[in-house]
């Protein structure tokens, strides 16, 4: 593993997401650490996303866990999605990164509850990006 040097955090559009999902990771070519959350008005709300993406990243790399083996995962499950599905890719227990990403989750949830924003109405403004 390398020495953590660069994380960057961005905030995109939506659409430029590499496929549907609010929040992303990699590590690019040069070992930087590359993070896009998407913009849906509410930097609170972003930040919660960022959160969740951050702790998951690294709990994946500590574990073991290849990043392009969730990518993969994550783009048969969008592309397998049926019409009205709305679940997660990494709630389905087949995910390879599915313990990481209920344990990011949780205190996603967690800074949601302490930013006094409801759960069930953020999430749906997650859901609907």
């Amino acid at each position: 593993m390398s020495n953590l040097s660069e994380i960057v955090i961005k905030s995109i559009p939506h659409r430029n997401q590499r496929y549907n999902t609010a929040g992303d990771y990699w590590r690019g070519k040069n070992g930087m650490l590359q993070f896009r959350v998407s913009q849906f008005g509410n930097e609170y709300e972003q930040l919660a996303v960022i959160l969740h993406e951050l702790i998951e990243a690294f709990l994946c790399q500590k574990r073991g866990i290849k990043w392009k083996d969730i990518d993969n995962f994550d783009k048969k499950y969008e592309k397998n999605r049926k019409e009205g599905d709305l679940s997660e890719p990494g709630n389905d227990p087949k995910a390879p990164y599915y313990r990481e990403h209920r344990f990011a989750e949780n205190l996603e949830r967690q800074l949601i509850h302490e930013l006094g924003i409801d759960w069930f109405k953020y999430n749906d403004k997650v859901d609907n990006l």
